[in-house]
């Protein structure tokens, strides 16, 4: 067998084989080199049946390979639990700073000993249970309700009036047991517009209770004892005295002369002998009936020194219920826009 014929069989064996260590070109030196592939003679022929293998090199051993083969997997193996090594490893905790406050902090806190409760003093100036002030200085609205600046006492078994606030524009104080109204029960109440105790058990009032009082506009006495009337400022609306004890001496003369925004008197079911006069041009209703009146004098409602003298504002007049024949007296309303109700 010719060289050519063996260097072609070699290279055959190794195109089937593949590379190996044991195949391969010595190293450091080129296969181009090692194999002159150029003066191959492809053409010429070879005797395969005869051919031996083993001259061309060492056998392939296949337990070299499978060794091989466990080293590698074994090097792969070794970066994966290294690798998850890497990865799954917790970072040790780091120790808080040292401003911040640890659990020990707040427990030497919580067991701080505690101050004793300061005192308890009372604001009678201040808003709530014990204020405003009222107008003696005293705590208000301890049995009374108070809304904006009413004062409601209703049906409190009171036999006094309690102390108000000095803002009070409205006093409701019905249905009690009160037997006297004191002149001190209303002092520095200068916004207080409206006072209304029907139904009480008031029989006295010292004289000036109501004078200092700007602002009143409304006094409602009906169902109590009174026989006198007080006094009342200027500023009078509306006032309801019925349904008491009232005699002519008791009110004061020319009483009403001066309120001129005078629209309401309510003086029914009384002992009064005679109208108190004179007037004011304003009144609109005035209720007398029930009483004791027995003659009309001819200025009670007009001018009988003014024939064109009309009083229109009056529209109400009830005279009913005394022993007066109304007409008996003409004269006394002929300036009147509606004649009075009352016995003919």
């Amino acid at each position: 067998m010719s060289v050519q014929s063996l260097t072609m069989a070699l290279a055959m064996v190794l195109v089937f084989l593949g590379p190996h260590p044991s195949v391969a070109a010595p190293p450091g030196e080129p296969e181009d080199e090692a194999f002159d592939l150029e003066n191959y003679d492809l053409n010429s022929e070879m005797d395969w049946e005869n051919l031996d293998t083993t001259i061309y090199g060492d056998s392939y051993d296949y337990d070299d390979l499978d060794q091989e083969v466990r080293r590698r997997e074994g090097i792969k193996h070794y970066y994966r639990i290294d690798l998850n090594i890497e990865v799954g490893t917790v970072a040790p905790e780091t120790p808080p700073p040292a401003n911040q406050p640890t659990a020990e902090h707040y427990e030497e806190e919580l067991t701080l000993p505690t101050l004793p409760p300061a005192p308890v003093t009372l604001d009678f100036k201040g808003p709530g249970l014990f204020g405003p002030e009222t107008g003696l200085g005293m705590p208000t609205c301890l049995l009374c309700v108070c809304i904006g600046g009413s004062v409601y006492c209703d049906d409190m078994g009171l036999d006094h009036i309690p102390p108000l606030p000095k803002d009070t524009t409205r006093l409701y104080g019905r249905f009690n047991k009160i037997r006297h109204v004191k002149n001190t029960d209303f002092i520095n109440l200068n916004k207080l517009q409206s006072i209304d105790l029907t139904g009480n058990q008031i029989s006295g009032m010292d004289e000036d209770v109501f004078r200092s009082l700007p602002q009143l506009k409304e006094l409602l006495l009906a169902d109590n004892n009174l026989q006198v009337m007080p006094e009342l400022p200027v500023t009078m609306k509306h006032i309801d005295l019925r349904n008491n004890r009232l005699i002519s001496r008791g009110v004061h003369p020319k009483g009403f002369k001066d309120m001129s925004q005078l629209e309401f008197l309510y003086l029914s079911n009384n002992n009064l002998d005679y109208i108190p006069t004179p007037l004011p041009l304003g009144l609109r209703v005035l209720h007398l009936q029930n009483n004791n009146i027995q003659s009309l004098h001819e200025d009670t409602f007009c001018n009988s020194r003014d024939l064109n003298f009309i009083r229109r504002n009056l529209e109400d007049i009830r005279l009913d219920g005394n022993p007066l024949n109304i007409n008996l007296f003409a004269q006394a309303y002929v300036c009147l826009p509606r004649l009075p109700v009352g016995s003919h």
